[in-house]
């Protein structure tokens, strides 16, 4: 028998933006369900963002290790003894953490009253759908539907990842052994994140990339310092290079796998321990019923189209997230959830952000908020442009944030002061992105935060001064 269930609000997936939508409607008062097949949390949480991020913090602290445990250590600290990484210890360490995270979040979804269903839904029209559960078909009928459903990682046709010898980013956040040696395809922030964090534990990385650069999302200026370290830590990287398939070689314990690639006009082949495919991600719009819900794509046909309020051209259904295009960030989608539980609830609200900041955390960690100079420029903006080294901030070589020449960079409007754009590229500068974020919301010009008291020592005097030098009078610089 078919159990049945109406709500006001329905939301499918459980990812950043549907449980936030979730958990903000419940608030609201409205009677919520909310349709998630595997675990809440959804990507961010289970295979990406928090677990990635656990192993790069894991991978900071053996790198640390290594260097007490040198000869002659390291600021005067001597670890007797060589580290040695345990790969199934911290990756059960990792999952203790998404574990509690998971169970925090259907405390929070039920604390707000809002219903959480396990299975998958399958759409029969904009308001109806079908959830196949452990305990039978339920079917629900939904005054206001939300998709967020997310998106996958992009498998290669030509090199399948089987999770053994191919991964995706999930089969290398579940290695039970560190590999010797490790070939990623696609330089992107994704492979590149983790990428380092292998290098760090060990790993010997080669990184394959078909364009000319490796993280094109990002300026050659705020390359170049991740450039630097990846050659300072044995990282090859091939550009203009494109991966043709891979092949399974050797018997037993001996098994490797063969990537093969062409670039230059030559074939190239090399042979590692694990091939890590991080080429991208695809929205997840199939296999649940989207094409019977009237929903209008966009102009590329891969992402829902939406307007300023996330509505669809289907009338009470929504789309937020990684569904309706870039950028692909967890915080996007949470900030729409938010936002389309208090249109639904009656209120006045719309996404018109001035920025979104994007955060790669590999080493150096690259920040970006609001328009790169090349970016302001090309838009018709007259600038001024200022920078600030962190080897020139006390806080950033007490901490030795310093080595990895890394640097804050201003934007400017020239005629009014108007902050465009912060970048910074460096260790620890993630946590930084708060303030340049805030500045550009509340449209700051130079003035206004060249004249708020920074605390000294902190990494964010840097901002500060890079402020400063934009204005022409940098303290701490000549």
């Amino acid at each position: 028998m078919t159990e049945s269930r109406k709500c006001q609000v329905l939301v499918v997936g459980a990812g950043p933006g549907g449980y936030v939508a979730a958990i903000r409607a419940g608030q609201l008062g409205l009677d919520t369900v909310i349709v998630e097949a595997d675990r809440a949390g959804g990507t961010c949480l289970i295979r990406g963002c928090i677990p990635s991020k656990a192993i790069i913090h894991a991978a900071e602290r053996f790198e640390a290790l290594q260097q007490h445990a040198s000869d002659g250590g390291h600021m005067g600290l001597s670890v007797i003894g060589e580290p040695v990484v345990d790969m199934a210890a911290l990756v059960a360490w990792k999952d203790s953490i998404v574990e509690r995270l998971n169970k925090g979040v259907k405390g929070l979804l039920k604390g707000a009253g809002a219903e959480l269903v396990k299975g998958w839904a399958t759409f029969k029209d904009a308001k109806h759908c079908v959830v196949d559960t452990t305990d039978g078909p339920m079917e629900i009928e939904a005054e206001n539907v939300i998709i967020a459903t997310g998106s996958s990682h992009i498998d290669l046709p030509f090199m399948p990842c089987d999770e053994e010898f191919i991964l995706s980013s999930t089969g290398a956040l579940e290695l039970d052994r560190l590999p010797k040696s490790a070939a990623i395809v696609g330089g992107g922030y994704i492979g590149l994140e983790l990428g380092c964090a292998l290098a760090k534990l060990g790993t010997e990385v080669t990184v394959v990339e078909g364009l000319d650069s490796i993280l094109t999302i990002v300026d050659k200026e705020l390359r170049r310092p991740l450039e630097i370290w990846l050659k300072r830590h044995g990282v090859t990287v091939h550009t203009n290079a494109l991966a043709r398939g891979a092949e399974i070689k050797g018997k037993g314990a001996a098994r490797k796998v063969q990537l093969n690639f062409e670039k230059g006009g030559e074939e190239h082949s090399i042979k590692v321990d694990k091939v890590l495919v991080t080429v991208g991600r695809r929205p997840n719009t199939k296999g649940w019923g989207l094409e019977n819900m009237g929903v209008r794509m966009d102009v590329s046909g891969r992402f829902i189209r939406i307007d300023r309020q996330c509505r669809t051209s289907s009338p009470g259904v929504y789309a937020i997230g990684d569904v309706v295009g870039e950028p692909l960030l967890a915080h996007k989608a949470s900030a729409q959830g938010e936002m389309v539980a208090e249109i639904i609830a009656g209120l006045e609200r719309e996404f018109d952000k001035v920025a979104i900041p994007a955060i790669i955390f590999t080493e150096p960690e690259i920040v970006s908020v609001g328009l790169s100079p090349d970016e302001a420029a090309e838009r018709g903006e007259q600038i001024v442009v200022g920078k600030f080294p962190l080897a020139a901030s006390g806080r950033a070589l007490t901490i030795e944030a310093e080595k990895t020449g890394g640097f804050i960079r201003v934007t400017a409007r020239e005629s009014d002061h108007v902050v465009l754009g912060i970048q910074a590229v460096g260790s620890h500068v993630a946590e930084l992105h708060g303030e340049f974020v805030l500045a550009l919301e509340m449209g700051a010009l130079l003035e206004d935060v060249a004249g708020t008291v920074h605390a000294h020592p902190t990494m964010a005097e840097a901002f500060h001064e890079s402020v400063l030098k934009t204005l022409g009078h940098a303290i701490h610089l000549t």
